[in-house]
C-alpha cells in the first residue's frame, strides 16, 4: 500500500510564502515523477510543477519564477516553495506521484494525494 501524505498548505497573504511538502510511504523501491497540481473552485485540475527522479523539472508558464520544486530520493519526498503568492494561487494543491515501483515490482502508474488547501488572500 502506498500513500501520499501532503502538508504545508494554509492562509497567506498576498506577496507571501508557503512550503508544501509530499511524502510518499510504503515499500517502495523508486519514483519516476514527483509533482502539485492544483484545482481552483470551478476549474479544472491543472499541472503546478513537477520533477523527475534526476532532477529535471517542469512548470505551469503562471508559476514560473514563484515556485520551486525539489525532492529527496531517499526520502521520497517532494516540496513545493511558493514565493510571491497572488490571490489566483488560492486552490486546493494535490500531491501527485508517477511511475511509481514497489519492492514487490508492481508498477503503478499514477498516486494521488488527497490535497492540501491553500487561501491567498488579497
Amino acid at each position: 500500500q502506498v500513500q501520499l501524505v501532503e502538508s504545508g498548505g494554509g492562509l497567506v497573504q498576498a506577496g507571501g510564502s508557503l512550503r508544501l511538502s509530499c511524502a510518499a510511504s510504503g515499500s517502495i523501491f523508486s519514483i519516476n515523477t514527483m509533482g502539485w497540481y492544483r484545482q481552483a473552485p470551478g476549474k479544472q485540475r491543472e499541472l503546478v510543477a513537477n520533477i523527475t527522479s534526476g532532477g529535471s523539472t517542469n512548470y505551469a508558464d503562471s508559476v514560473q519564477g514563484r515556485f520551486t520544486i525539489s525532492r529527496d530520493n531517499a526520502k521520497n519526498t517532494a516540496y513545493l516553495q511558493m514565493n510571491s503568492l497572488k490571490p489566483e494561487d488560492t486552490a486546493v494543491y494535490y500531491c501527485n506521484v508517477g511511475g511509481l515501483l514497489t519492492r514487490a515490482y508492481r508498477y503503478l502508474k499514477e498516486v494521488w494525494g488527497q490535497g492540501t488547501l491553500v487561501t491567498v488572500s488579497s
